[in-house]
């Protein structure tokens, strides 16, 4: 199949499950085109079966804001046209979706029928889609798609509770590439550089906006540094950023909070970690857990969203109600404090990981692209 991703190029968790879900097609033989602003941080090579094509927004000085969409609809035709894709795969209702239909519609007056699949993967849906200004959008980007993915269960139900959808919603959960995964730890796990031996490692990686609760993480971490030899890696850059750095360094405790910012190596510092926290307000899936428990690396998170469907309760690790840092302090110590507890809780996540692997996610989407095609066409 010749298949056309939209994302956004950046190291959210929409774009990185787009872009390895587009490499993981390139290597079983599909033609994948990945139609963006910039090319995905993910994307880390391109051949015979995988290429970019670059959306390009001219500067008007009629527009206060360029319109990106309409460049998007535009390039997406232009692609479709010249390399004659079988279908075209959007991930976020807006402005993808949107922009998806409004080519599909200049495609059908020139004759061509090219089926959309959009992928629901939480911003759009729980925060700007709930906004009245886009929630007429929403439903018709929604609506007017051919097939409609969410990745969690708690997502699918968010949407049809937020929004008229006339659509069936299927879920597809996010994945983990594990052989990607046996890469970093064959070789790059060296705790050394980062910590002592006797200190335990606590991991926190997220976009740093205020959902994710980033002083509940410092004020979990200062009560588990107390008890336990240990130190923070907080991974990744936001808003919150500063205000985390200052909380630290007002608590004392700036020499055991390493803010590392945004990286590419997320696995190599996950699979050297002792345990993830992750006290986020609302997370459609929770892509972070996945990756740390995919790295034997329990999960101390919130209970809101797809969490619970990620992180099981008492098994992987633990889920508190969002805001009760107590609740996490407790949960945390009861593993840090027990070696053969934490190691049983390390290998339990692990296994569970494997639940998500990509050669278990990849044929569901393969299904739903023939599926379509096949109603389509």
């Amino acid at each position: 199949m010749k298949i056309g991703i939209v994302c956004y190029p950046t190291y959210g968790g929409s774009g990185v499950m787009a872009t390895e879900l587009g490499m993981a097609l390139a290597k079983k033989g599909h033609e994948v085109h990945f139609v963006t602003s910039h090319q995905p941080v993910r994307l880390e090579f391109l051949g015979s079966n995988l290429f970019f094509h670059e959306v390009f927004v001219e500067e008007y000085p009629l527009f206060h804001y360029q319109p990106y969409e309409l460049a998007l609809s535009s390039k997406l035709v232009e692609v479709v046209e010249k390399y004659e894709l079988d279908i075209l795969h959007v991930h976020y209702a807006i402005p993808h979706a949107y922009a998806a239909y409004m080519a599909k519609k200049m495609l059908g007056q020139k004759g061509v029928d090219i089926p959309i699949v959009t992928t629901l993967h939480g911003t759009d849906i729980t925060l700007v889609g709930s906004h009245p200004f886009y929630k007429t959008a929403v439903e018709f980007s929604i609506n007017n798609s051919d097939v409609v993915t969410a990745v969690s269960e708690s997502l699918r139900t968010d949407t049809l509770r937020l929004f008229t959808i006339y659509n069936k919603i299927s879920v597809i959960y996010n994945f983990i590439d594990f052989e990607y995964q046996k890469n970093w730890e064959d070789d790059d796990c060296l705790r050394i550089s980062l910590a002592r031996d006797d200190e335990k490692v606590i991991t926190h990686v997220s976009n740093f906006r205020p959902v994710k609760r980033i002083d509940d993480v410092i004020s979990v971490f200062n009560e588990i540094q107390k008890k336990v030899k240990s130190k923070l890696l907080m991974v990744g850059d936001g808003p919150e950023r500063e205000k985390a750095e200052n909380y630290a360094r007002e608590l004392g405790i700036k020499d055991k909070v390493l803010f590392l910012g945004k990286s590419d190596e997320v696995r190599k510092i996950l699979c050297l970690s002792d345990l993830f926290i992750l006290p986020s307000e609302t997370e459609s899936f929770g892509l972070a857990a996945l990756e740390a428990m995919a790295a034997r690396t329990p999960v101390i998170s919130t209970n809101t969203g797809g969490l619970p469907e990620v992180n099981l309760q008492g098994r992987t690790g633990f889920l508190s109600d969002v805001g009760d840092t107590e609740d996490m302090i407790k949960n945390a110590l009861y593993l840090l404090e027990d070696e053969v507890k934490l190691d049983e809780f390390k290998d339990n996540a692990y296994e569970f990981a494997h639940r998500f692997s990509i050669e278990k996610i990849l044929p569901k989407y393969e299904a739903v692209y023939r599926e379509v095609l096949f109603d389509c066409c």
